[in-house]
């Protein structure tokens, strides 16, 4: 598996391309926002580590340019800043995870791990076509496509699994804990503003009227649901 390291510092990236050449993946270098979009859009990278602060244009907006493209591929987001409102708006612009400066190198090594499988299962094939729906909300899971009134909505692969989890259980409430410890397979410490912000983008590209929601709603004091239309 190859994956792309942009920051402007060069020797973090040097450092965190050495970590992950001794895990065996393949690592391709960039040290501002444009050239990791363009790097990107020229390579097969499985993951992309992108640090915020960046000159040319920041990692929040090559994030932002990316999804755009159409790129579900992971992102991890670094930055040296340990504000909620960072973590919050890079989580926004479609990043899949965050991890603040200074970090250690194992828990780097973790969430990449972790980021790779989520995204391997997303692209496994199943035994057999599996479809759940909900209403005019509908999901494919073998295909992993999902579509809204015949419409299809591009969904980043924790997008897609939130999704996953709580439309096969259409109709039951989860916590936000549960929803984290399931979708990020790892303890939930302090899962509130992640969880929130991806199921704020799920929203708005499922629901007509995100404000007013048909789907994905949710239960105040306990947590989410899909509701369970026939």
């Amino acid at each position: 598996m190859t994956i792309l390291v942009c920051d402007d510092d060069r020797e973090i990236a040097e450092a965190i391309g050495i970590y992950l050449r001794h895990e065996g993946y393949g690592v391709l270098l960039a040290h501002t926002g444009p050239e990791a979009v363009k790097a990107a859009e020229e390579n097969d990278a499985q993951l992309i580590i992108m640090d915020v602060m960046m000159p040319g244009f920041d990692g929040i907006r090559a994030t932002l340019k990316l999804r755009e493209a159409g790129s579900n591929v992971p992102i991890l987001m670094l930055s040296a800043k340990s504000e909620d409102t960072d973590k919050i708006l890079g989580l926004g612009m479609g990043a899949d995870d965050y991890l603040t400066k200074p970090f250690n190198p194992l828990e780097l090594i973790a969430r990449v791990k972790s980021l790779l499988r989520r995204y391997t299962r997303l692209g496994a094939q199943s035994a057999a076509p599996t479809v759940c729906r909900s209403g005019e909300l509908e999901m494919d899971t073998e295909s992993k496509t999902v579509t809204v009134e015949g419409e299809a909505v591009r969904l980043t692969p924790v997008e897609y699994k939130i999704l996953e989890f709580l439309l096969t259980n259409a109709g039951r409430v989860y916590s936000i804990t549960q929803i984290y410890e399931t979708v990020w397979n790892e303890p939930a410490y302090s899962p509130e503003n992640t969880v929130a912000v991806h199921i704020r983008r799920i929203r708005e590209k499922i629901e007509i009227n995100p404000k007013t929601p048909k789907y994905l709603k949710v239960v105040w004091g306990i947590g989410y649901k899909i509701e369970k239309y026939p």
